[in-house]
């Protein structure tokens, strides 16, 4: 069952996808009727999940699951990486690779692989101040709070030694 994504309690389980590219306007007129879709029948053992989503800077898709009622079970999160592989082949965009990194420059989110992000750090082309975007949280109040942050308070920070 498809909620409000702000309505998720704070311990919602989270899971975010980064896309290797915006998504534009138009994908993006197709691509949130594929998602509430899943999530109307995303279930687990026959028991409907009470799931919300956003797609923040039309590139991340958000996709979280209040747990109080019911749990995701290891066939129902594997329906969902297959629904994101679907989403992947249908938009040509990367969506699973968790070694790349996203980052703000300005207004603008960048989007590079870690050995490339890395080469930036060394050569000081992003500081310990750059936004980056921590894939790794878990829960909702973890997003809202821990999701854009400089990237020395973030795992992004080992980068930088």
């Amino acid at each position: 069952m498809i909620v409000d994504f702000n309505s998720l309690p704070d311990d919602a389980r989270i899971w975010i996808y980064q896309s290797n590219r915006g998504f534009s306007e138009e994908e993006l007129t197709t691509l949130k009727p594929k998602i509430e879709a899943f999530l109307k029948d995303w279930t687990a053992h026959g028991k409907d999940l009470n799931a919300g989503y956003k797609i923040p800077y039309n590139r991340f898709i958000v996709i979280g699951l209040d747990q109080t009622t019911s749990s995701a079970s290891g066939c129902s999160i594997d329906a969902s990486v297959r629904f994101i592989q679907f989403l992947e082949e249908d938009y040509k965009v990367d969506l699973l690779d968790k070694m790349n990194v996203s980052y703000k420059q300005g207004d603008f989110v960048a989007h590079k692989n870690l050995k490339d992000f890395k080469k930036m750090v060394k050569q000081k082309a992003v500081s310990r101040q750059t936004i980056v975007f921590n894939n790794l949280v878990n829960t909702k109040a973890e997003f809202d709070d821990f999701w854009e942050i400089p990237l020395e308070e973030s795992w992004h920070a080992r980068l930088l030694k």
